[in-house]
């Protein structure tokens, strides 16, 4: 792998909403990441280069309860909200577990970002807007 684990979260350190999204998946997909999955359960991320070697950075936080319902309208506007700079990460992580969002997978390469809820079904798939 062209990456390190410790690479990403120095990256992601300078993340203070998601207003700084963009420029943060700049500076991983630079670094050689192809794609990554998020869990919001415990906050583990696993990064993976174009040989879909990866690395993960392990459970983040103390586990949050996913909702077994989703509540899209409500997930869609909570992440705009966060996505202008309106909550952090944890707050956003929060977010998902109330709406029934397990995850995204972010794919660097077609610039789009997959949210799936508990059963890995497809809730959600948006374009990653560029610098």
């Amino acid at each position: 792998m062209k990456f390190s684990i410790d690479q990403i979260k120095a990256e992601h350190q300078k993340v203070k909403s998601g207003a700084d999204f963009p420029k943060y998946i700049q500076a991983i997909k630079n670094l050689g990441v192809s794609h990554y999955v998020a869990h919001v359960k415990d906050g583990n991320t696993e990064y993976f280069d174009a040989e879909n070697k990866s690395g993960s950075t392990g459970a983040k936080y103390d586990h949050l309860t996913i909702s077994e319902n989703i509540n899209l309208g409500n997930f869609m506007a909570r992440l705009k909200l966060h996505q202008q700079g309106g909550t952090d990460y944890m707050t956003f992580c929060n977010d998902c577990a109330d709406n029934g969002v397990e995850g995204w997978k972010m794919d660097l390469n077609e610039m789009t970002c997959l949210y799936f809820d508990r059963s890995g079904n497809e809730i959600l798939i948006e374009k990653v807007p560029f610098l």
